[in-house]
């Protein structure tokens, strides 16, 4: 023990020292705000205009500080990541770490210069604040701690796809998008916030948040059973999905959004074809339920119910005009963006199920909708959109005007293509990029050169074709012209085809939005060509329904008009996919998912009330 010196004993006059200080002047400041530093964690405040009410600063609060309150009078909209919530802060439980401003994806929360708060013990409810623009008293305060470079969570860039050239891509349909290496795949899964925001826009409601999480872990199986969970075209929706969830992510309104496809692209090529059919029949499927249920038209629609319906014990069969199931992602799409072998590994899991589909077996003369409705207890009308709308112009009748889908199909069938040197094409969405790009490698393998022309009605502000279509369309070689509206197909004296005349668009829509164009009928132009491909849309060739049937279903615009669960008027019958929804790949699975839970319900309560 150490010893204690005699002079660190002190002195009983010790305390009289302190007599002194009542002779000094008071250096105590009087109790009044003083100016805080430029950057601090006072507190919050929360532009409403930019929250997109996501709730992450909610998830990354480790103090459970932040409530997300509903406020019924704000928009909320799914398909656009908005959501009508906005944070509230417990400051009985928050300690200014900031990270709720570091972390917001849209910028809109920070904190203020502001820190002095005083209530009465009856006020407790008053550290309960729902900051707006204002601040917790209700007027401007200036700012503090905000988002900065410096501060910043969240990595604003997706991470870059590596795809082919246009000079290598535009020689032949090998497949352009090359994929994510896998730590290329962790950084870009370790951008998302969980916000789900996506869950929320897919017309599938698919758990993407949980999937990007498997991959951030580098459990590629696990992402691969919770993308089952929604999604039985998986590789498919991978590749084209429209990808709705990317234009609701909530990183996309500060940076680019997460790339939510191409990380669902990467899961699905990551494990094994075999090994994902046997993750996917891993759960267990249902005892056969004695119930057989028919679908004419094997594409994502149709396949979609038909794998639902058989996990469910009921007895499937698909029939399939065509030689290969797989409708319009089989005829419809280029290689080029989705190759064969990744639709027939899609198909198989289907086929693992327990699905039967029978290929080249048309529905019409001699297997008719009658017939099916006598064999089965449900049918399911899934067949697309298969033949190509006309533009009805002058000279549209000529031998050598082609619709984009029927020229598609060709292509992918295998038959041997020999396109003109010139080729205009009508129409500006992706159906047209699609026809466009797949002619111009035909013309290059046939005359080393490209010259195809698109004339779309609408201006490049509103093109309707994906914008990553038109980039690469033109980096092909493609010529895009906009607002050019078709006026007249010009035949030649000895027959043959000469070109197209166009006029230059001023509207594509009336006052009340309805499709009314209007052209500056000085404008006109003469687009030379040997062939015109028309590419304005699709329908449904229902003569597969017969006179009586068709009379006795219920249409709208050429639709078949269902239920919200799909059912027709007749109530055997329920139909799915583009002839019902229009074009979209993750629509159509969605509507598979909805039609095959109807019947399966139909079909209990029948038994139910069989027994």
């Amino acid at each position: 023990m150490a010893k204690i010196r005699h002079d660190d004993r002190g002195s009983l006059l010790a305390p009289l020292k302190a007599l002194g200080f009542f002779t000094r002047a008071p250096v105590t400041e009087t109790l009044a705000p003083r100016p805080a530093s430029l950057n601090y964690r006072g507190f919050h405040v929360n532009d409403w205009s930019q929250c997109i009410g996501c709730g992450t600063c909610q998830r990354i609060c480790d103090n459970a500080a932040i409530t997300m309150v509903t406020i019924p009078s704000l928009p909320q909209d799914p398909a656009r990541g908005i959501r009508n919530q906005r944070p509230a802060i417990d400051y009985g439980r928050c300690c200014w770490c900031g990270l709720c401003v570091d972390i917001c994806p849209s910028g809109s929360i920070a904190l203020t210069r502001e820190y002095i708060h005083i209530c009465r013990e009856s006020e407790l409810d008053s550290y309960f604040v729902l900051p707006d623009p204002n601040g917790i008293h209700g007027q401007p305060f200036p700012a503090g701690w905000a988002k900065s470079e410096v501060s910043e969570l969240i990595d604003p860039a997706r991470q870059p796809m590596k795809e082919l050239p246009a000079p290598t891509r535009i020689q032949g349909f090998d497949e352009i998008v090359q994929g994510y290496e896998p730590q290329q795949a962790i950084d870009e899964a370790a951008r998302c916030v969980q916000c789900g925001l996506c869950h929320e826009a897919c017309p599938t409601h698919m758990h993407a948040p949980e999937y990007i999480r498997a991959i951030w872990r580098g459990d590629a199986e696990e992402a691969v059973r919770q993308i089952y969970r929604t999604n039985p075209f998986a590789h498919v929706c991978g590749r084209v999905c429209t990808h709705r969830c990317e234009q609701a992510c909530s990183i996309g309104n500060r940076g680019e959004p997460l790339a939510i496809r191409w990380l669902k692209r990467h899961a699905m090529d990551s494990v094994p074809d075999e090994r994902v059919r046997e993750l996917v029949t891993q759960d267990s499927v249902a005892a056969p339920s004695g119930r057989r249920v028919a679908i004419v038209g094997s594409g994502p629609a149709g396949l979609t119910a038909a794998f639902d319906l058989a996990r469910h014990g009921h007895a499937v069969t698909v029939y399939e005009a065509l030689a290969r199931p797989g409708g319009m992602p089989r005829y419809g799409i280029p290689a080029y963006r989705l190759p064969d072998d990744r639709l027939d590994a899609d198909i198989a899991v289907i086929e693992a199920q327990g699905v039967e589909i029978r290929c080249n077996t048309p529905i019409g003369a001699e297997l008719t909708m009658e017939t099916l409705r006598q064999q089965y207890d449900a049918v399911v009308l899934a067949i697309g959109l298969q033949l190509g709308r006309s533009t009805r112009i002058p000279g549209s009748g000529h031998r050598d005007v082609h619709t984009a889908v029927e020229l598609l199909r060709r292509i992918r069938e295998g038959e041997a293509l020999a396109p003109p040197k010139r080729v205009v094409i009508i129409g500006g969405g992706n159906v047209a990029m699609d026809i466009a790009r797949s002619l111009a490698r035909l013309q290059m393998r046939r005359h080393g050169a490209i010259d195809i022309t698109v004339c779309a009605l609408e201006d490049f502000d509103h093109f309707p074709a994906d914008p990553t279509e038109l980039k690469e369309a033109r980096e092909e070689g493609v010529r895009v012209l906009a607002s050019r509206g078709p006026k007249e197909i010009v035949i030649d004296a000895d027959g043959g085809l000469g070109g197209l005349k166009t006029l230059g668009v001023t509207s594509v829509f009336d006052e009340q939005g309805r499709f009314a164009p209007r052209y500056n009928h000085e404008d006109e132009q003469l687009h030379e060509a040997a062939w015109v491909v028309e590419a304005i849309g699709q329908i449904s060739d229902i003569s597969i329904l017969g006179d009586s049937l068709s009379e006795r279903l219920e249409w709208d615009r050429g639709r078949l008009r269902v239920d919200e669960n799909g059912r027709t008027a007749e109530p055997w019958l329920w139909s799915a996919g583009d002839m019902v929804r229009g074009p979209d790949v993750v629509h159509a699975v969605a509507d598979g998912h909805r039609v095959a839970a109807s019947i399966h319900q139909a079909l209990q309560q029948h038994t139910e009330a069989g027994s």
